[in-house]
């Protein structure tokens, strides 16, 4: 029999979670605890790394939150680094089906850590190692669905904090984003035209993007880091901030956290306190070691909330905080060693001062800095760019949502080209179903078959929130990108088709089927009889009927980007 020897680990500890066996490095004591069916808690505080293997059996994919679902890698692959300002610390093996078959994560929301898994070739198996100071690991065997086990990560993560703020509902609701439809291009009268159009549709806030600060429309950041309005475009923003409020609308505005360009004043008050000059960026990013740095970016920020009366803030790039190779030593003036620490400071601070005037202040964070060590800190993620790609928009925010916890998932901002057909406009909105929609197009040019495919989705967004976006999330072959995707709650299920697979009829309760696919052949799978109404792209009703459902499958056309609902009688 072939004994295993942990790899690359040094002297080591032997503990037992069910069938697995951990070896634990630098480890005195560890405590293993089941705290659910096959899912077990080991706490080892003094250890610096485990490691363990499961069988690659049924295998089929690999999880984790910075790429989402991928192939299942080899046992050389670099290793995964999680760390407040980047990453989440949960990955999970997935078997067919979707299927958990070994699903861990840490309970080290703040602090460096790192996963490496991978297939050893001489066994077949699958090996997991990580590497921190201090280990508390939940460790899930169960073969439940992957989704699951991924959300529990992070209920536990929820339950490890305290006092964290519930996401005002507003963070739920549709928006409009300035970035694709205008980039820098923003005055205060496209603002309030798109921010009026955008409310007659459905949505509920307008964040806008880079642009407001400078005049300049070279798409730098040379002109980032004195955070006061582009007098031309914006001559008096706090009345500007009101006409758009008295809309109806919440008003969120963009700020590149860590910047300051080179063409500011305070790129030269802050001389030597950088982490590093970016040329490709014409700025330089802030080293939050220094109180001094804290204080004038959280003073810059607050002063949209405060003093111009918005609603929240969009906060770009805190991952650029962390720099390639490891952090620089702290110079003189600085009050913490880890850049992540400054990081957490000052997010801490900017949040106290927030709440002081907006008690259900928004606060847009973006992928990867998704942490859930800044739960705290925002209440709204958003999907990385992906411009024009619906697909990877899916992807992301499925993944985003898993081990969202909290805070409400945003899709990136939504564009399409001016000839986009009707039906595709729907598409680009049923791929972005299960979060919360951006979108970013001029609303001003859209044709009136683009104008009702937004407000029909946008209405089944609103109509349905609770379900898509608080209810139980499932979502089906993560290894082919989440081709079907289905939220269910008490009364109703929503199942989006993205490619052509049967859906299955739940017993009782509403179902919605919204179809992706130019396949309009949607095969049920239920018995018993329902009512069924179909509605094309734009809402207009294409056939109302009684159907009797067979013990086999039973077909209803429904057109791509319309909606299926399906009622027992």
């Amino acid at each position: 029999m072939q004994v295993w020897e942990p790899y690359a680990l040094g002297e080591t500890t032997a503990v037992r979670a069910g069938t697995v066996e951990l070896a634990l490095a630098g480890a005195a004591d560890a405590k293993v605890t089941q705290v659910a069916d096959r899912t077990w808690l080991i706490d080892a505080p003094e250890a610096t790394a485990a490691q363990w293997r499961v069988p690659c059996v049924r295998v089929s994919a690999f999880w984790t939150p910075l790429g989402g679902t991928c192939w299942v890698p080899p046992i050389w692959s670099a290793p995964l680094v999680s760390r407040l300002t980047a990453g989440a610390p949960v990955v999970s093996l997935i078997g067919t089906a979707g299927a958990n078959v070994c699903t861990v994560g840490l309970a080290e929301p703040v602090a460096q850590v790192s996963f490496t898994g991978g297939v050893m070739e001489e066994t077949g198996e699958f090996v997991f190692t990580l590497h921190g100071d201090g280990l508390r690991i939940r460790l899930d065997l169960s073969e439940r669905p992957f989704s699951a086990a991924v959300a529990d990560v992070a209920a536990w993560w929820k339950d490890d904090a305290s006092d964290l703020p519930p996401a005002p509902d507003r963070a739920r609701l549709p928006v409009y984003s300035t970035w694709y439809s205008m980039h820098q291009e923003v005055t205060a009268e496209s603002v309030e035209l798109q921010a009026r159009l955008a409310k007659e549709l459905g949505c509920e806030t307008i964040i806008v993007d880079d642009g407001w600060q400078t005049a300049d429309r070279t798409r730098g950041y040379a002109f980032c880091g004195d955070w006061e309005p582009n007098s031309a475009a914006f001559p008096d923003i706090s009345t500007h901030v009101a006409r758009v409020r008295e809309l109806g609308m919440s008003y969120m505005l963009w700020y590149a956290l860590p910047f300051v360009g080179k063409h500011n004043a305070a790129f030269e008050r802050f001389e030597g306190k950088f982490l590093r000059y970016l040329d490709h960026m014409d700025a330089a990013v802030l080293d939050p070691r220094h109180p001094e740095v804290r204080e004038f970016l959280i003073d810059r920020l607050v002063q949209a909330v405060e003093t111009w009366g918005m609603d929240g803030l969009k906060i770009d790039f805190v991952d650029r905080f962390a720099t390639p190779g490891g952090d620089p030593a702290p110079g003189e003036g600085t009050d913490c060693t880890d850049v992540d620490e400054g990081v957490r400071r000052l997010l801490h601070d900017l949040d106290a001062r927030l709440r002081r005037t907006r008690p259900d202040v928004l606060i847009e964070h973006r992928q990867p800095y998704t942490s859930p060590g800044l739960w705290p800190y925002a209440n709204m993620i958003r999907a990385v760019d992906c411009p024009l790609s619906s697909q990877e928009n899916r992807q992301r925010t499925v993944d985003l949502r898993l081990a969202a916890g909290p805070v409400a998932v945003h899709s990136d901002m939504i564009l399409w080209h001016p000839d986009e057909p009707a039906e595709q406009v729907a598409v680009h909105l049923i791929n972005a179903l299960f979060s919360v929609p951006q979108i970013s197009v001029d609303l001003a040019v859209q044709r009136p078959d683009q104008l009702a495919a937004i407000r029909f989705w946008l209405g089944i967004f609103h109509r349905y929130l609770g379900t898509l976006q608080l209810g139980t999330l499932r979502p089906e072959q993560p290894e082919h990108g989440y081709p079907l995707v289905r939220a269910y709650d008490y009364h109703t299920t929503i199942v989006a088709r993205y490619a052509a697979l049967p859906v299955d009829v739940p017993e009782s309760g509403e179902l919605l089927v919204a179809n992706a696919d130019s396949d309009p052949r949607v095969v049920l799978y239920g018995t018993g009889s329902a009512h069924v109404e179909v509605h094309d792209c734009g809402g207009a009703p294409v056939r109302a009927a009684t159907l009797a459902l067979e013990s086999g499958a039973c077909v209803v056309e429904v057109p791509m980007g319309g909606l299926l609902t399906l009622r027992r009688d």
